[in-house]
């Protein structure tokens, strides 16, 4: 059984980290840990676990973290955590700029710990059965993400998330898209980036070889004008990326059988361990830097 921590008291923390881990028969909710003491009270009374008011003391007491926090503070979380050799189920994205996302990457491959990033869509099993199956059939030359969602109507848990209000959808759904098109299409070498109405951003990507994609985006579409699209285009004609068919806390199980897995094995190479959150953050960093600075930018490899 592994004891976990969980870090985060908001709607994703709630209904999808916590109630995973609840409900898993390998894993065992041990405590809950945020910045609001009465929310994470709650969310503790709701598992009937103790709430912490101090975030090391609940590291010590598990043996992996499961981190529903803005990326900014799950990146120090994960430091801490993984420097005292505790396990990291991370959400994505893994930061906001790829200084704290290198720091992460280092603290875990000092310390050895096991890590899975929580890209929901590559954790269900149609969907990553199918991105298999067409990085494996190659000749892609450009594939196409748009991903337009509406979280500012009323009621939406999302809408008052102010990490999500600050930095749009570049980082909240750009690492969606990204952990889409990467397994497929290969690194990304070159960015390049512009704002659109509604809080719209477009990213074309050059990567390894040659071919191309692109990602439109956006927070805060008309309601009527929701989408997820992806679709790769080469030799062997157009494919679609199927909807995912379970439920992110469906999809956070077998998050949770993943790092399981990851440990028992004591391999350290998962598909989105904390080095694919990296790679991801290195993209949306070069196309902040592009959209704002009106040109390409190149991304750089890892140190």
């Amino acid at each position: 059984m592994l004891r976990f921590g969980l870090f985060g008291t908001g709607h994703w923390a709630t209904e999808t980290h916590g109630a995973a881990l609840d409900a898993h028969p390998r894993a065992e909710l041990v405590g809950v840990w945020g910045r609001n003491p009465e929310r994470a009270g709650a969310l503790a009374d709701r598992y009937n676990v103790p709430a912490f008011d101090d975030a090391d003391a609940l590291i010590d007491a598990c043996d992996a973290v499961a981190v529903a926090l803005p990326p900014d503070i799950q990146a120090d979380i994960a430091v801490r955590a993984a420097t005292a050799g505790r396990h990291l189920l991370l959400d994505k994205p893994l930061a906001l700029d790829v200084a704290d996302a290198d720091r992460v990457v280092a603290a875990a491959q000092g310390s050895g710990v096991a890590s899975v990033v929580f890209f929901t869509q590559r954790y269900q099993p149609n969907v990553t059965a199918f991105l298999a199956a067409t990085a494996a059939a190659g000749g892609w030359q450009h594939a196409r993400a748009t991903m337009f969602a509406s979280i500012y109507q009323p009621g939406n848990p999302y809408g008052e998330s102010q990490w999500r209000r600050e930095h749009g959808a570049l980082w909240d759904i750009g690492p969606h898209a990204l952990s889409l098109l990467l397994p497929v299409m290969g690194r990304v070498t070159r960015v390049a980036a512009m704002n659109g109405p509604s809080g719209i951003v477009h990213l074309l990507l050059t990567h390894d070889g040659g071919a191309t994609s692109s990602a439109s985006l956006t927070l805060d579409a008309p309601t009527e004008a929701m989408a997820r699209e992806i679709v790769y285009f080469g030799e062997n004609g157009i494919e679609t990326a199927p909807e995912p068919q379970t439920s992110p806390a469906t999809a956070f199980s077998v998050a949770i059988d993943q790092l399981l897995e990851e440990i028992e094995a004591g391999t350290r190479d998962h598909r989105c361990d904390v080095r694919f959150g990296r790679e991801v953050v290195a993209v949306l960093a070069a196309a902040e830097t592009a959209r704002t600075e009106s040109r390409t930018v190149t991304v750089p490899l890892p140190d």
